[in-house]
């Protein structure tokens, strides 16, 4: 079992960001926390890096119903999806897989709920990668 839901999207990375922030909210999560590891390490280790954001998205229903099942699954949220800009300019976006990320615990009240979650984010991912790039 893969850890992630990924797919090449035909978008420039800012688009992607941006048409990924949309798809989320569209499916019900927030997006809690927005990394620019870019940045981060240009400015903490000079040192240049691919464009990559890391989005941490909550679905608030969601996670509230996984926390009545498991005090500390905590510790596995927010969902985690990865904007990346390859080689050659191919943007890639991928998604935390939850099913996977939990299948450790022994719960399956918990196994259903990520089972939901994991096809909202599949949907997301689906849907940035079917978008149309902006016109030139």
């Amino acid at each position: 079992m893969t850890y992630h839901l990924s797919r090449t999207v035909e978008l420039p990375f800012d688009a992607a960001v941006a048409a990924t922030t949309a798809a989320l909210k569209r499916h019900g999560f927030g997006v809690l926390t927005e990394i620019d590891v870019q940045a981060i390490l240009k400015a903490k280790l000079d040192v240049a890096f691919r464009p990559y954001r890391i989005l941490g998205a909550c679905n608030p229903h969601w996670a509230y119903k996984a926390l009545q099942e498991e005090d500390k699954i905590g510790t596995m949220l927010p969902c985690n999806v990865v904007i990346q800009q390859h080689d050659g300019g191919k943007v890639e976006i991928s998604a935390v897989d939850p099913v996977a990320s939990m299948q450790a615990i022994e719960n399956a009240t918990l196994a259903a709920v990520a089972d939901q979650v994991r096809t909202l984010l599949r949907l997301v991912v689906d849907e940035v990668a079917a978008s149309v790039p902006p016109a030139a």
